[in-house]
């Protein structure tokens, strides 16, 4: 759900929208990077959020990039932007980077131009931006976010890519099944009515299945259709999400490569910000986002035992955030004082780990798949010719 904030902060008051599992959880993120909450606020459900998403078309990777570019090519900063906004395509792009521009003329930083717009700029960017800052290094921290923002695109375009043949198949093969129960059955049904022979139970069986789908086929597609938005627009509310993570607990081997990529993501994220010059409790709390509500419990735990000066591996330890791979690199990186490249060398093995199951599954997956589909419409099809088969050897 998302939530939207009023903290106080060393430059007065900001806004803030976050999305977090609840209100308490919203306000722990905020607290975390040093603000003060003065009121916290839902948004409401889903349908906000989508529409929220269908409004930002801002490109922050491409923009990341164009800026870097420019930047390293000796231009300031506000002229950068200028350059940018005066060849942004969109409105909407235009809107953000001239607002932008406006804020630096008005003698505002960079970071807190961006932090003025949190539904395009996520506080983890912001944040590497305004370390920057201190360093003069900002081409350096936009090249670390794009380094970032492309291995999470990766490993999502790997996840996609491996399922998208499946659902296909399974929409063709769910198409066809679809259409011989409601199309083709119901036909048969009326040539055997005609007929007026005994049909055996499964063939019985098969003909009422088929005269109740073709029947409530309106209702039945109505039904479907509403189902299908409720999921969509339901499946980032709370509730749903802790019951959702109830089931994956009752299926081990998916909870577990589903946990291995949310630590993949937190690694990823919480070694960026190290390297970008980031307190270690502000970033483990500015990563909790990318953990689900279970790991995010151990998240709070591990911050604890960090405060009270426990290294972070043995932290994440008692969290169980670690597995016995990241536990040994980020004790590697924490004696080589290297602490942030491990925890994205861990994120990496994490992440290959999950491609190799992703295409082991789905070699598996597919030949089953197909084979199921087969077998279900040859059933269907032995079902219907069976009559006529029987009634031919009658005659015979």
């Amino acid at each position: 759900m998302r939530y939207s904030l009023k903290a106080l902060g060393r430059q007065g008051v900001v806004q803030l929208q976050i999305d977090a599992e609840d209100a308490d959880q919203a306000r722990r993120q905020v607290e975390d990077q040093g603000l003060r909450v003065v009121s916290v606020k839902g948004q409401g459900s889903a349908l906000r959020g989508m529409a929220w998403r269908r409004e930002a078309s801002f490109d922050l990777v491409l923009f990341s990039q164009e800026l870097s570019t420019l930047l390293n090519a000796g231009l300031p900063l506000i002229d950068a932007l200028e350059s940018l906004a005066e060849k942004a395509p969109a409105a909407a792009s235009r809107k953000v980077l001239g607002e932008l521009v406006r804020q630096l003329y008005e003698g505002h930083s960079l970071s807190q131009a961006l932090g003025r717009q949190p539904r395009i700029f996520p506080a983890l960017y912001v944040a590497l931006v305004q370390s920057s800052e201190r360093t003069g290094a900002l081409g350096d921290a936009l090249g670390r976010y794009i380094a970032y923002r492309q291995r999470l695109d990766l490993v999502r375009q790997k996840l996609v890519g491996a399922s998208v043949y499946p659902l296909l198949l399974l929409l063709v093969g769910g198409g066809v099944v679809l259409f011989l129960l409601g199309y083709v059955v119901p036909r048969f049904s009326q040539v055997f009515e005609g007929m007026g022979t005994e049909l055996p139970w499964l063939s019985r069986l098969l003909m009422q299945i088929g005269l109740f789908l073709h029947a409530q086929q309106l209702p039945l597609a109505l039904g479907s259709v509403a189902s299908i938005t409720a999921l969509v627009l339901l499946r980032r509310h709370p509730l749903v999400r802790r019951w959702a993570a109830r089931q994956l607990r009752r299926m081990p081997a998916l909870h577990q490569r589903l946990m291995m990529y949310e630590l993949a993501r937190f690694y990823r994220s919480l070694g960026i910000l190290l390297q970008g010059g980031i307190p270690i409790l502000t970033a483990m709390g500015m990563a909790r986002g990318l953990l689900g509500s279970a790991a995010a419990q151990g998240l709070e735990q591990a911050s604890q035992r960090v405060a009270e000066g426990l290294p972070l591996s043995d932290a994440l330890e008692v969290g169980q955030l670690v597995t016995p791979v990241s536990l040994r690199l980020l004790r590697a990186g924490e004696q080589s004082g290297n602490l942030g490249e491990m925890l994205e060398r861990c994120a990496d093995f994490h992440d290959q780990e999950i491609g190799r199951w992703v295409e082991w599954f789905v070699k598996l997956f597919e030949p089953l798949l197909m084979t199921f589909i087969g077998l279900l419409i040859g059933f269907i099809v032995i079902l219907m010719y069976m009559p006529i088969f029987e009634l031919a050897s009658s005659i015979h």
